[in-house]
């Protein structure tokens, strides 16, 4: 199969052309495997290659996915025998003894697993840039980030390796690598995809599986591949009435639209974001939309203290586990997760808890919005990618980082207000994202707007819980209206 036939066509038509005898599984992967050894090196999306492996691999010869290679992100979605290292030196040595569901799933769907991408220490950054696998580069801009967590996946999607790849999102993780890579993400509602077996709900429910992909069939059908309970999940979600691959083909209506540009934590957003929400509205409007400009009631400066206070307490613990099942050691994790780390053993209990409970206020907040509109529509992001290492901590808070932690001075940092400096620090470029996680309900992001640059710009549409369905017929609409596949040509010709 020649290079420029495989960037042709999605992960659908790649399947279609392999049930239909027209080229074979092996000559897919090939082609794959060429893209990949071509691109990457640039890129530095894939950290873990499995080519030889793919090149091998058996799968159901009438499945959705027959054949189509996939890359898995290196959070979660573990493979039995195989390393899932979180990004970090601590769990370089976590070997998985079965499948994730994730990755059973994918395999019964017909998905060749062709290796592991590239994600900050823990995914705990916008940004992939780990001390582990280095920095992964955007490759409308090799100079800029594709984003993160899930930034590896972005990259190697964008730049044509593979046409989906696996992503999660615990705070925009999905939603932010396809903004800043002209990609589609979608993060489905909380208990949509199984998180087993390895956990009940990763990070407390704020964090699902899925994947980043060129269209929203490919997103469709892979959510009607992963979706679905699993034998003990904490609990099940009303499927959908039909698969998603149909419905997303119907009709979504006219639909009313809240829109909001402003930061929910007063933080500066780019014009180019803003610009993207509103050419979004425009376009929205002559589909037949009712749109009109309105956010929901919510107290932002809480929301970012109680995302905060998740990613304190789940890095302690996952800190924890990589010292007792790995013997891993302090010079294992970077300083900045250290910190966290430090951070989240000095939180009292009873803040953690009273935070998690507080998730139930954003919930209703939201709830009341969704009373009077069907979705909403906000900027993706609030600033454009930063450029490659310019978010690393400087030398100075380094030292100062150093030396909180040679005193476990924690508990002074948690009484002195600093945490709301971090919570506006880490989240003032891409402050739109969290609300979705801690009320578990679905969100998207779509590459509707291009920057006189020459890079894409994300939107994104949230709904009520359940709300998959809507939100993928408005996309399936908007993708029609204004087709981003034909970008990528121009990727193509750069690698």
């Amino acid at each position: 199969m020649k290079q420029s036939e495989y960037l042709r066509y999605d992960a659908t038509a790649l399947a279609d052309l392999v049930r239909r005898g027209e080229v074979s599984a092996r000559e897919v992967c090939e082609a794959a495997v060429e893209r990949a050894t071509r691109v990457n090196g640039k890129l530095n999306a894939i950290c873990y290659p499995q080519f030889s492996e793919a090149l091998g691999q058996s799968f159901p010869g009438q499945s959705v996915f027959a054949g189509v290679p996939l890359l898995l992100k290196d959070l979660a979605q573990e493979q039995a025998g195989h390393p899932c290292t979180y990004g970090s030196r601590g769990l370089k040595k976590n070997v998985a003894p079965v499948d994730s569901e994730f990755v059973r799933r994918a395999r019964q769907g017909g998905l060749v697993i062709l290796g592991r991408t590239a994600t900050p220490e823990f995914g705990l950054k916008a940004i992939t840039e780990s001390e582990l696998w280095g920095a992964t580069r955007n490759p409308w801009n090799t100079g800029l980030t594709p984003g993160g967590s899930s930034g590896g996946s972005g990259a190697a999607v964008a730049a044509g390796i593979v046409p989906m790849a696996g992503a999660n999102d615990g705070g925009g993780s999905i939603r932010i690598p396809a903004a800043y890579n002209g990609l589609f993400g979608l993060k489905p509602s909380r208990g949509r995809i199984s998180s087993g077996p390895f956990m009940g709900e990763a990070w407390t429910g704020a964090s699902t599986d899925h994947v980043v992909s060129r269209t929203v069939r490919d997103s469709a059908a892979m959510l009607d591949v992963l979706s679905g309970p699993a034998a003990g999940d904490p609990f099940r979600i009303s499927a959908p009435e039909a698969a998603y691959a149909d419905l997303m083909q119907k009709s979504p209506g006219s639909l009313r639209i809240g829109v909001f540009t402003a930061s929910p934590y007063n933080t500066e957003v780019a014009p180019e974001c803003v610009a993207a929400v509103e050419e979004t509205a425009r376009v929205l409007e002559n589909l037949g939309h009712k749109v009109e400009y309105a956010a929901p009631e919510l107290d932002g400066m809480a929301l970012a203290r109680c995302y905060l206070g998740l990613y304190f307490g789940e890095v302690s613990a996952l800190m924890a586990k990589a010292r007792e099942q790995f013997g891993a050691t302090d010079s294992d994790f970077e300083l900045d997760t250290r910190l966290i780390g430090m951070l989240g053993e000095s939180m009292p209990l009873s803040d953690y808890v009273r935070r998690r409970q507080q998730w139930n206020e954003f919930a209703r907040a939201l709830g009341n919005f969704f009373g009077r509109f069907d979705l909403y529509l906000s900027p993706t992001t609030a600033q454009l990618p930063a450029a490659i290492g310019a978010l690393e901590t400087p030398p100075h808070l380094k030292l100062a980082a150093r030396l909180m932690l040679r005193l476990s001075a924690g508990k002074l940092v948690h009484r002195s207000g600093q945490v709301d400096q971090m919570a506006m620090e880490s989240l003032a470029r891409t402050p739109f994202t969290q609300l979705a996680n801690l009320t578990g309900t679905p969100a998207m992001s779509m590459p509707t707007h291009w920057s006189d640059s020459g890079l894409p710009v994300g939107v994104q549409f949230g709904a009520p819980h359940g709300g998959e369905a809507v939100l993928l017929q408005l996309a399936a609409q908007l993708e029609e209206a204004s087709p981003w596949f034909s970008n990528y040509e121009r990727l193509e010709e750069a690698f």
